[in-house]
């Protein structure tokens, strides 16, 4: 089974002025299941992990009714407020959903110790309870504070979207080797191989992604790592087959068995897809 981890869906109309901007002409527009169906078919891709993009639960709302009404998500990762002092119910309440595998703040957009506030404690038992997972998206900065989050809940299943998005267009690759290898050593953290053209710029080459893939799998090892697409974001910097194919490429050498946990059985094991 081969599984894209991480891809997105958005209505223009329902996101009120908030990211992509118009200057983004690529991802300026409406994103649909029938925009992205065809691309799975043509590169079998058999199920998707369609993954929130506003902090909202009106949009995991509407996420949640496209996983009830199209069969190739499998999984929803969503978004409530963890902080709220009816998270845990709100949790619930979500968590009833067939398809709801996990959920995600949008860090990246959030001050760096927001992650370290004892706050967040009730929302992180609620979802111990409900069985759900947290997709963490950060940069490269923030894995420190995302490690000490880690720590101090290591019965969380974490998984790092978009490898904390690397600086590979500047190379300037050291603390983040670092710092993402000291997750790596919590056997409850996975990662994503996505979004990771949209950090090399827009000359990439594969050859430009290698350091990053080869201190990856040295570090996670071929079971804990996911591939997605980060589709349509994607669309800034190649073509749904070229990223694909990039990564085939590039993981080319490893025994079937790590290909086929990579493109898919991880993520059908990390967001419990039948």
């Amino acid at each position: 089974m081969r599984i894209d981890a991480h891809q997105h869906f958005w209505q223009l109309a329902a996101r009120q002025g908030a990211w992509p901007p118009p200057a983004l002409a690529a991802i300026h527009r409406d994103f649909v299941p029938a925009d992205l169906a065809p691309l799975l078919a043509a590169h079998g891709i058999d199920a998707t992990v369609l993954v929130q993009s506003l902090p909202a639960e009106d949009d995991t709302l509407s996420l949640l009714d496209l996983a009830d009404r199209h069969a190739f998500i499998a999984a929803v990762v969503g978004w409530t407020d963890l902080k709220a002092a009816d998270a845990p119910g709100r949790i619930a309440a979500l968590a009833r959903h067939r398809t709801l595998r996990g959920l995600r703040p949008m860090l990246q957009d959030l001050p760096d110790d927001w992650i370290a506030d004892p706050a967040l404690d009730a929302a992180v038992d609620a979802m111990l309870r409900h069985r759900l997972s947290f997709d963490a998206l950060v940069v490269s900065r923030q894995l420190p504070a995302l490690l000490a989050f880690a720590q101090r809940h290591p019965r969380l299943p974490i998984v790092i979207d978009h490898a904390a998005k690397p600086p590979i267009a500047t190379g300037d690759l050291a603390a983040w080797r670092t710092d993402i290898g000291r997750l790596a050593a919590l056997p409850g953290v996975c990662c994503k191989l996505s979004g990771l053209l949209t950090e090399a710029g827009p000359r990439w080459q594969a050859a430009d992604l290698q350091p990053v893939l080869d201190h990856l799998l040295d570090r996670f090892g071929a079971a804990r790592l996911l591939w997605g697409s980060d589709w349509p974001v994607l669309d800034l910097a190649a073509d749904y087959g070229a990223w694909l194919q990039a990564c085939e490429r590039l993981l080319a050498h490893l025994p079937q068995a790590d290909r086929q946990a990579i493109f898919g059985l991880n993520a059908r094991r990390f967001y419990r897809i039948d």
